[in-house]
């Protein structure tokens, strides 16, 4: 199978908008959680959030477009532009037909259907916008970037939970190794920081509650873990097979090798305590990859910051590296900008290619006193480390279970 090249990378998140901008505040540790004060969120258990501020300064989207598309379609917008001009890519020079859009989301757009809805239930069917039925469901920023650029080519939109976006580049990294298409952008976007998207996030249990100490709330792996941090934003990534990316000079970031996703099949939320298919899953990636456990020298971990999750992750590590486990360098750094839900496996690969290029481990913030039986983690501070082949973990509720294996182009 034809390994996929990663040209384009194009990143908006509460640390930054734009690769540049997001790597220097994620190198440095610096925390972007805080209160919610958009609308007033005091009455929610969790009321603190990862922020993107003033959006609309970052894109060439009309006024027009915005008062028709959810915020989490704009976040995919602004992405995909970055990410192509990363690329190098021209799109009007593209065939259309062979350029497909691969984006995983969690929510859809909600924003935009509460506020809708809202006016329809004061003001009747007359107050509601004709572009609500296309803006909030979860596949209106995969239609909104196929509009905005002419783009016809197989595409997909995948939902599944926090695991959507990885999932997304599983299928897009596929795709491409069948030459089904010669360019996909994949990837993943969310904007849960709006009332209702608030309150479900409540109630999908979890969240931190230490509205107190926004910076310090989100703590992976530590022993007072308290729960999650939600976070918005989008992640997207040109794809392309390593032959076209070579032939046309291309600044290849990384190359996709493998990966792998399935199922623990036990509860409809909780994931399986020992980690067992999650295990099964990294090893089926390696072995896509071609690769022994001894060649990975980085984990990017999903890291939810709840018992049963973290020690399930842990577990799984710890039965495909064995002794390893103490020694390979393993981070969250969603820990500085919160859990971006079905946007988080996007994000965290982006991270994982920016460590790669710069020799340099993220941390994981507020990692005050780790489990003595976990992983070899960096905390607080960056660490220089050569990063050859890296493993991404993404993981959602039900037990739904995703491995990506990258390494540097040779």
């Amino acid at each position: 199978m034809e390994k996929i090249a990663i040209t384009g990378l194009g990143v908006v998140a509460p640390s930054g908008i734009g690769k540049r901008q997001f790597w220097a505040n994620i190198k440095a540790g610096r925390s972007f959680v805080k209160e919610i004060t958009r609308f007033d969120s005091s009455k929610y258990p969790s009321h603190i959030a990862g922020q993107i501020e003033e959006l609309e300064k970052y894109s060439h989207v009309s006024e027009r477009l915005l008062k028709k598309i959810d915020a989490f379609s704009h976040m995919a917008l602004i992405a995909s532009e970055l990410a192509l001009k990363d690329a190098g890519i021209d799109i009007a020079k593209e065939d259309p037909n062979l350029v497909g859009i691969f984006l995983g989301n969690a929510l859809g757009g909600w924003l935009y259907a509460e506020t809708e809805l809202r006016d329809m239930y004061i003001e009747g069917r007359d107050g509601v916008s004709p572009y609500m039925a296309s803006a909030w469901f979860p596949a209106a920023p995969q239609g909104q970037v196929s509009i905005y650029y002419g783009i016809k080519g197989f595409s997909k939109t995948i939902v599944a939970d926090r695991a959507s976006s990885l999932e997304a580049i599983g299928y897009a990294n596929k795709t491409l190794s069948k030459g089904k298409l010669n360019m996909i952008l994949a990837g993943g976007m969310e904007a849960p920081v709006t009332p209702y998207a608030l309150l479900c996030c409540n109630t999908y249990g979890g969240l931190s509650e230490n509205n107190q100490n926004p910076p310090g709330a989100y703590r992976p792996f530590d022993k007072e873990k308290s729960g999650f941090v939600i976070g918005e934003g989008a992640g997207i990534m040109v794809l392309e097979s390593l032959a076209r990316a070579t032939k046309r000079g291309a600044d290849i970031n990384a190359v996709i090798s493998g990966y792998a996703s399935n199922c623990d099949g036990q509860n409809r939320i909780t994931p399986d305590a020992k980690g067992v298919q999650l295990a099964r899953a990294i090893k089926t990636a390696l072995i896509n990859a071609k690769a022994n456990p001894k060649d990975i020298d980085y984990i990017s971990l999903d890291g939810l910051a709840i018992d049963i999750w973290d020690k399930g992750e842990t577990a799984a590590i710890k039965e495909v590296f064995g002794k390893r486990s103490k020694d390979i360098p393993a981070s969250c750094p969603k820990s500085m900008f919160g859990n971006l839900l079905g946007a988080s496996g996007a994000i965290d690969l982006i991270i994982t290619i920016l460590a790669m290029q710069n020799s340099l481990i993220p941390p994981t913030i507020n990692l005050d006193n780790p489990d003595p039986d976990g992983l070899n983690y960096i905390k607080k501070e960056a660490s220089e480390h050569k990063i050859n082949k890296a493993l991404i973990i993404s993981r959602g509720r039900g037990g739904i279970n995703s491995a990506l294996i990258i390494e540097k182009n040779k």
